[in-house]
């Protein structure tokens, strides 16, 4: 019984693994014969670990989670504030430039799918306890009404949807790109809001 569960686990995980490469080369949407062919399993046995695609998405939208977790490296909070924006936005840069086929491909499933559109909301989540943590100095400085603001300001710069405007829509580099995020966060970060309206 431990060598069929062994098994299943070896062949889940291949599909996932041979999912996840497929996107990461560009193929948004691969279809089940090509993640069958990739992963070295027949289509049969994609679809008995697999039922529906959701299910799929599903588990490869876990693997990038994972990938982004073991990539991660905390940023020391007791540096100043010039180096602890410069070292948070190279993080974020290639962790977003990594995962950049991975956010396109979703946005094609996320109206459908709510399982991704809680992965996107669990990445999102994470941002900002970044942010809570490293730039705790700052935030404090500001009313607690200016801080809600200004922590998802921090937060609409620093994830997907800004990186793919940069990147895709204004057609700048992943060095320009980060110099433009590095921007806005010390504008943002260097005279917090202290207002309360």
């Amino acid at each position: 019984m431990r060598g069929r569960a062994a098994r299943t686990q070896r062949t889940r995980a291949a599909i996932v693994a041979a999912h996840a490469d497929l996107i990461g080369e560009g193929d948004l949407r691969p279809t089940g014969e090509r993640i069958a062919e990739r992963a070295g399993v027949s289509r049969r046995a994609l679809w008995l670990h697999f039922a529906e695609m959701e299910a799929l998405f599903e588990a490869t939208a876990a693997e990038v989670l994972g990938r982004q977790d073991r990539a991660f490296r905390p940023v020391d909070p007791s540096l100043d504030l010039a180096s602890r924006i410069d070292l948070f936005c190279r993080q974020r840069t290639t962790l977003l430039e990594s995962i950049a086929p991975f956010a396109r491909a979703s946005q094609l499933r996320e109206p459908y799918s709510p399982a991704l559109r809680d992965y996107h909301r669990r990445h999102v989540r994470r941002v900002v306890e970044e942010i809570g943590v490293l730039f705790a100095d700052e935030l404090g400085r500001a009313a607690p009404a200016a801080r809600a603001r200004l922590v998802a300001a921090l937060a609409a710069a620093t994830t997907w949807g800004s990186w793919s405007v940069l990147r895709d829509d204004l057609g700048l580099s992943h060095q320009r790109s980060r110099a433009v995020m590095v921007s806005t966060m010390t504008a943002l970060l260097d005279t917090p809001p202290k207002e309360n309206r």
